[in-house]
Order: C-alpha cells, then structure tokens, then sequence
C-alpha cells in the first residue's frame, strides 16, 4: 500500500513563529523517517503552490481492523502517524527543524482505511498552513485532513 500526501496553502518561506518570535528563513517541510529524525523525503520549499509525497508502506489485519507500518510511519499500534517536519535551510543546505504536524492515522475512518488497503493507496488532503498564518503543528486529525482511498 502506499499513503499520498497532498498539501497546499503552504505558509510562506519566512516565517516569524515561536514563543520568542523567531524568524525563520528559507522554510521547508519534509516526510520524516521514523527512527532517523534527520533523515527527510522529498524537501518541498514552503511557498509551492503545492507538495505531494508519496510513502511506501504496508497494511496488516490488525485487532478491530487495519494497521499500516513503513518506513515513515512513527508510533505503535493504534497510535500511528506520519510526521510533516518543517524546518530552515541555511547557506550549506544544512537544515534546522523548528516544527513538526503529526498526521494521525488512527483518525482515518476505519471503512475508509480497509478500501485504502482494498485499492493499494491512501490519500490524506491537508492545507498545511494554520490559523495564524503559520506552518501547520501538532496532532492533525478531520476535518483538517481528508483522508479517501484512491
């Protein structure tokens, strides 16, 4: 199976956000692989009109339905989620993570996970900027995200 990630309404490559108000330059978000926090799929800078990453994974029978494991997938059973990591590029490409969403799976619609693994993909829409115009955090559920099977 594999999980499509389909962001837009992406904040903008500075941003002013933090308790001390700190200014980041150059903003990127990126899949974060589980265990390998420094380790990002497909850097996408936060200005793009759009960003898509596609994650390879697998969905098992679970008890009380499907559970999905992969290489981006971070937590345990039941808890399960994909991490956005948002973060500044400096002059040597090095990259500071200063934010993270987590996209909660255990939030997909149990009907809509099963046709998910039916199908072979799972397809999570998300505007990835929040409400004070800032690089979207925390635990991401519906309706912020639309989870469907393709």
């Amino acid at each position: 199976m594999r999980i499509r990630i389909e962001g837009h309404d992406l904040p903008g490559r500075t941003q002013r956000c933090g308790p001390e108000g700190s200014v980041y330059e150059d903003v990127h978000v990126a899949v974060q692989r589980r265990n390998r926090p420094g380790e990002l799929l497909d850097l996408q800078p936060a200005d793009a009109a759009a960003v898509t990453w596609t994650l390879d994974c697998v969905a098992v029978p679970a008890a009380g339905g499907t559970d999905v494991k992969g290489p981006h997938v971070q937590g345990g059973p039941g808890g399960r989620f994909v991490y956005l990591t948002w973060g500044a590029l400096d002059g040597a490409g090095g990259f500071t993570m200063f934010r993270r969403a987590k996209l909660m799976l255990d939030a997909v619609d149990p009907d809509v996970l099963a046709a998910a693994a039916g199908s072979g993909l799972l397809v999570g829409n998300l505007g990835l900027t929040d409400g004070g115009g800032h690089p979207l955090c925390a635990a991401v559920r519906p309706p912020r995200i639309v989870w469907s099977a393709g």
